[in-house]
């Protein structure tokens, strides 16, 4: 597993808008300049949504403004043509729509059946044609649902080739409330491989369950090169009661780096990263690793 792989890093949309304390445009922005520092090349940044129905995404114009001239592919998540507006008059260059493999999270988190979501994204992929704009699929709860329960691979696999076909350049499959497991990961992917290649595939693991490194390496085993990951660990799902956010971005790096696979992500300054979004939220990170190093960097001090 020589090949290269890339980390889309979560944190300052997935991970914060999950969080219940509210984190200013200053610290936001602070956090991105931070990771983009640490090596993080690719970063969502915030959400065109209703501020009433996510108010830690507030200001996502801002925070988008602040950072454009930072060097990074910023990403930014829209539900519909109004987000869309709101997203390419920041500057927008990447969105991302996203979508459930269930009826019963779909109705949940967006109000609307599978269909009737897909309908909302078209005029978005169509527009985002016409500007020259890049746009990415999530698909949610792609091995299991708090609501439905069990997933079957093929409702993935087509959902996952309708995002596909519409224009989505990559599909991140998500594993939205951590019940995975490294058989039904590779199982799901090679259901939604059989039609879409690896190379457009990213994984989006959450660790309720701890097992997002195993379900993350039996996906690397797959052939899929792309992994969203969280800084410290951070999020959830407000639908899921105790699931944990996205797989730690310290977890995944150090994995990686451990496999011969360069990640060009500086872990030291990831870890101040995340040391300082953890100051601000008031609670230490989740990320196993983060947890040992700042435990070995304070016995080194004392």
């Amino acid at each position: 597993m020589s090949d290269p792989v890339r980390i889309i890093e979560m944190g300052p949309r997935d991970g914060l808008q999950n969080e219940e304390t509210a984190v200013s445009v200053e610290a936001r922005i602070a956090f991105i300049e931070a990771l983009v520092a640490a090596g993080l090349d690719t970063v969502e940044v915030g959400a065109f949504v209703s501020p009433k129905a996510i108010p830690q995404m507030a200001s996502s114009d801002a925070v988008l403004r602040g950072v454009a001239q930072k060097g990074a592919e910023f990403h930014v998540l829209v539900p519909n043509e109004k987000g869309y507006d709101a997203a390419r008059a920041a500057g927008a260059k990447v969105v991302s729509v996203f979508a459930a493999a269930s009826e019963g999270f779909s109705r949940a988190n967006i109000n609307c059946t599978i269909a009737e979501s897909i309908e909302r994204f078209k005029p978005v992929l169509a527009r985002a044609r016409e500007d020259g704009v890049k746009v990415r699929g999530y698909i949610s709860c792609v091995l299991g649902c708090p609501f439905d329960g069990e997933i079957k691979p093929k409702a993935v696999a087509d959902l996952a080739s309708t995002l596909f076909d519409l224009g989505c350049y990559e599909i991140s499959l998500g594993d939205t409330i951590g019940v995975g497991t490294p058989a039904r990961a590779k199982e799901m992917l090679r259901a939604v491989a059989a039609n879409i290649p690896a190379a457009r595939l990213a994984m989006h693991f959450h660790d309720t369950y701890g097992q997002a490194l195993a379900n993350l390496y039996a996906g690397l085993e797959e052939g899929v090169r792309v992994i969203d990951a969280a800084a410290g660990g951070l999020g959830g799902c407000p639908y899921a009661p105790g699931a944990t956010g996205n797989v730690a971005t310290e977890d995944v790096v150090y994995m990686l780096e451990g496999m011969g696979v360069r990640t060009g992500v500086d872990m030291e300054k990831l870890l101040a990263a995340t040391n300082a979004m953890s100051g601000v939220l008031g609670k230490p990170p989740v990320s196993r690793v983060a947890s040992a190093l700042n435990a070995k960097k304070k016995r080194a001090v004392s």
